[in-house]
């Protein structure tokens, strides 16, 4: 169990949809799928809250989290903390401590070193995905999530070193299997190429994602969130380095949670009926392999 995590009584308490015997479903249903691992009752709570009570969409969320564990290792393997540390001063994903006037968790994307040759997309999503579980298993269920993408020193030179398919992969993971509620992507100081990237991904999100999408020009988006919400890089009174500093620090004391928790994904020689591939979770790759823009 990662530190500081919620309490599961406090989360029936807190959230007023929450039941017990939905939760109860999700268990005997899980009894009955071998392929998947042992999930905690926190996760569970997230996975239904994440899904607005829906107990079949939830078991699809379910399986589609687990299942991409097992098919992404790029993102989703070797995944101690421990080992990253000089990386991750390259770049900051991280949750910023106080949540916007809805009560929405506010997550906080940028390079810090902005050398291309120290730019991945992949490390990065992995290590964005880890911040943003613990972070729910700290905080337990909030009214939804915003994801701030800060492209200042960003280069097209970033742009060539990214995978598309490594793209298509994540977004659509965060789409179908992530268990937050995702409100807003704002995209901050953005480069001369943000218009093309985000019309080469249209077809590979959903419209639903799309209109989530916003754009800002350099402190534009105090429009948005307020100031006091926001690292200084964006216009906030926050410090960005404080901001860097701590999530490193929560990654790094919840070191062997993170070693434990990389085991539970989808075993496809034990699913009921025809085991999943890559291809029926994220189509064909052979589309997506290299990025041409103009």
């Amino acid at each position: 169990m990662a530190t500081n995590s919620v309490d599961v009584e406090a989360m029936y308490e807190r959230v007023k949809d929450l039941k017990r015997e939905d939760i109860k479903i999700l268990q005997e249903w899980l009894k009955m799928q071998p392929h998947l691992p042992e999930i905690t009752e926190l996760q569970l709570i997230l996975f239904l809250h994440s899904c607005y009570y829906s107990i079949e969409a939830t078991k699809k969320c379910i399986d589609y989290f687990y299942t991409a564990r097992t098919h992404c290792p790029e993102f989703f393997k070797d995944r101690d903390p421990r080992k990253y540390v000089k990386k991750y001063e390259n770049f900051c994903n991280a949750p910023l401590p106080k949540l916007s006037p809805e009560g929405y968790g506010i997550m906080y994307t940028s390079i810090i070193n902005t050398d291309p040759a120290y730019y991945d997309y992949e490390f990065q999503t992995k290590t964005s995905d880890m911040a943003m579980n613990l972070w729910l298993q700290q905080v337990g269920c909030l009214e939804g999530h915003v994801i701030i993408l800060d492209y200042a020193g960003s280069t097209f030179a970033h742009l060539t070193k990214t995978n598309l398919t490594a793209i298509k992969k994540s977004l659509q993971y965060f789409q179908e299997g992530f268990p937050f509620r995702l409100k807003a992507l704002h995209f901050c100081n953005p480069p001369p190429f943000l218009d093309s990237l985000i019309n080469l991904l249209k077809p590979i999100i959903s419209k639903e994602l799309f209109n989530m999408i916003h754009v800002h020009q350099r402190n534009d988006l105090t429009k948005s969130i307020p100031a006091d919400c926001l690292p200084d890089a964006v216009g906030g009174t926050l410090s960005k380095k404080e901001i860097h500093a701590n999530v490193i620090k929560n990654l790094l004391e919840n070191a062997d949670y993170f070693v434990e928790d990389e085991k539970k994904c989808s075993d496809e020689s034990k699913r009921p009926g025809k085991p999943k591939n890559a291809s029926d979770l994220f189509g064909v790759e052979g589309t997506f392999k290299k990025l041409d823009i103009d």
